[in-house]
């Protein structure tokens, strides 16, 4: 008789284990640091995101599994170096997720607040018992550029520092548009390329867009249409990279005409 069957995360945390054991281990895994995995785990992190826009299920377990591991491997490493494991991550998310529901999981009325400023509000709690003295503490330098300058943002105008409307971030833009154009070095270009972008951010974050969704989204319209075009050329027995600028926009927009809801 075969014996009980050992729970999927302990056969996972054990399987993590055997792979960094420095007698029988494997060599690659062995060989690994936080530093040398965090480029995994972002990527894992996009491949979840990727199989959630697809509406891919079966490749959403399997990607959900691929960034489960790459939270045991960190943990795994953690424990290796006496500071934690993997008890201790699911323990302190645990106590968090406790923590910043105080009307689910404690005795704290809920007083009408949006989810997003009660959450705000705890996490601004937290941070300010980790020590942070600025609103700024705590976005992480690892996010994608736009995200984090939404995020910035955001801090920002929690604290007064907002446009009052559209119309503010609007003429901010132009006006950074004009200081791009008028920049005489790479070096000016460079920085004033960063205040055109994050002004951008600005303008459409006004609005109550995802900066990030709406940038995602203008890239899968792209993709679809230049696609589109290169279907189109062949179509049309003609090789799309020879065409001129003119012919390659009247593809443009006979793609765009054709999409459903679009008008000419």
């Amino acid at each position: 008789m075969s014996g009980p069957a050992i729970p999927p995360i302990d056969r996972l945390l054990a399987i993590m284990a055997r792979l960094r054991d420095p007698q029988h281990g494997c060599e690659w895994d062995l060989a690994q640091s936080f530093a040398t995995i965090a480029p995994y785990t972002l990527e894992e992190a996009y491949e979840v995101a990727n199989a959630i826009e697809r509406n891919d299920l079966p490749a959403l377990k399997e990607e959900l599994g691929d960034l489960l591991l790459q939270v045991v491997f960190h943990a795994r490493m953690a424990e290796e170096a006496g500071h934690f494991d993997f008890n201790g991550v699911a323990n302190t998310i645990s106590a968090k997720m406790e923590a910043r529901h105080p009307h689910i999981f404690g005795d704290e009325d809920d007083e009408g607040q949006s989810r997003e400023e009660r959450w705000e509000r705890l996490k601004a709690e937290e941070r300010e018992a980790k020590g942070a003295t600025s609103a700024m503490d705590g976005v992480a330098l690892a996010l994608p550029a736009l995200l984090r300058a939404e995020k910035l943002q955001k801090r920002a105008a929690r604290q007064g520092f907002d446009w009052p409307d559209v119309s503010g971030p609007a003429d901010k833009v132009h006006e950074e548009m004009a200081e791009l154009a008028a920049a005489g070095t790479e070096k000016e270009r460079l920085e004033e390329a960063g205040d055109l972008l994050f002004a951008a951010v600005n303008l459409v974050r006004a609005y109550g867009v995802s900066p990030e969704d709406a940038l995602r989204a203008a890239n899968i319209k792209f993709e679809r249409r230049f696609r589109g075009m290169e279907d189109l050329a062949r179509l049309r027995g003609a090789d799309f990279a020879a065409l001129n600028l003119d012919q390659q926009e009247a593809l443009w927009r006979d793609v765009k005409t054709s999409e459903p809801n679009k008008a000419p």
